[in-house]
């Protein structure tokens, strides 16, 4: 009896001992079914210790971040400010918090983080007070994208507001005068009127741009079915605009294949995108008197990849800073002209999202006095085992 209870008291302090030191080893790295749970998130996830120390990240993280890895202090991976010092008020008060900051290198971009402590089972509400959490989750996300769309629909509410406003005035202000100064004036209600008939037709094309710009949006998800010929598409929408060539003295040279080229695509769509193009090197390129206009196939590995629609003018060209906005709504290099050519700038927006939604990408290249060319790619149909079809089939 003696001798079992000398036993008893010490193997309850080992017992002890042991359950302590494994509750200690738990809080240094989180268990298989933590690191399950954070994999299964789909933005970027850091488990730290309440030291700081990153114990486990998640599969976006590694993705997001280049360099990290379990071991290393969280401040080497987040280096925002703002979120190591929520961090370090987590860790002393074991509340959570939920911040926002922006990074302005590379690229402005926006993000929030959660930051919540985790406590591991069998810990009391008294030895939490006292201690540390455990754990420390970290999660990113990245708010840019929609931060961006906000900015793009309250930029686009603005300026197409702007863009009604200013020809609605002149209509307003020139009615008024004919109907009290210039009532009588036969000569003026004929200047008057032209002028008012140029503004009700800018106001017409500028709610025509908007409409179809909508109406692209709306199907942005849904690529087209349908198999068309781009040749066909081209040699229609150049003699659509020879009218406009000859006012303007402008050649158009086609050099297209003389078999069908044919693709996936919605008709009116790409004979939308096919008529700004070359409706804008005719206005904006007039001084350089030639518009080129070329299809040919762009092949990897002997396979037509994507057929390639070039249209090139010869004018002022564009100055580089504004290569990278010209898809933007509204945007204009220059706003006088623009204007005076009857512009709505909106053109090239409805090109991109027509484009998207055909999962072609459009490539522009300018130097200014050496005129400008805009590259449109466009996927080549496929033959039933996959290959793209060849444009010498």
């Amino acid at each position: 009896m003696t001798a079992v209870a000398a036993f008893v008291p010490r193997r309850s302090v080992s017992r002890r001992v042991k359950l302590k030191s494994q509750r200690e080893l738990r809080r240094m790295w989180p268990g298989t079914g933590m690191k399950v749970t954070v994999d299964a998130l789909p933005t970027p996830c850091f488990v730290a210790d309440g030291r700081g120390i990153t114990r486990y990240v998640n599969a976006q993280a590694l993705a997001t971040y280049d360099g990290v890895k379990p071991g290393d202090p969280l401040s080497f991976s987040l280096r925002a400010p703002s979120l190591l010092e929520a961090f370090d008020r987590v860790c002393s008060t074991g509340g959570e918090e939920r911040i926002s900051w922006i990074e302005k290198v590379p690229t402005e971009s926006w993000y929030e983080a959660h930051i919540a402590p985790i406590y591991m089972p069998g810990s009391g509400n008294q030895e939490r007070l006292r201690e540390r959490p455990d754990f420390i989750l970290v999660v990113i996300q990245d708010l840019t994208e929609n931060r961006r769309l906000e900015r793009m629909r309250t930029d686009f509410v603005a300026n197409a507001s702007h863009e009604l406003r200013t020809p609605l005035a002149s209509l307003t202000g020139f009615i008024e005068t004919l109907q009290g100064p210039a009532r009588n004036d036969t000569e003026a209600q004929e200047r008057f009127l032209s002028i008012m008939l140029d503004q009700a037709g800018r106001m017409r094309r500028l709610i025509d741009d908007i409409l179809s710009l909508s109406r692209i949006e709306l199907k942005a998800h849904v690529r087209p079915a349908t198999v068309v010929d781009l040749t066909e598409i081209i040699r229609h929408t150049v003699d659509a605009l020879s009218p406009l060539a000859r006012d303007l003295e402008v050649e158009i040279r086609i050099d297209v294949p003389d078999i069908p080229v044919r693709l996936k695509g919605d008709r009116d769509e790409l004979i939308q995108v096919v008529e700004n193009l070359i409706e804008n090197a005719l206005k904006y390129g007039s001084s350089g008197k030639v518009v080129d206009v070329r299809v040919y196939e762009q092949s990897v590995d002997q396979d037509a990849d994507y057929w390639v629609l070039s249209v090139r003018d010869y004018g002022e060209g564009i100055p580089r800073e504004h290569l990278p906005r010209l898809t933007e709504r509204f945007y204009r290099v220059d706003v006088e002209s623009s204007r005076a050519l009857k512009g709505t700038g909106l053109g090239l927006a409805i090109v991109k999202h027509i484009l998207t939604r055909h999962r072609a990408r459009m490539e522009v290249e300018s130097n200014p006095g050496e005129g400008a060319e805009f590259r449109i790619k466009l996927p080549a149909l496929e033959n039933t085992d996959g290959s793209a079809e060849k444009i010498s089939a």
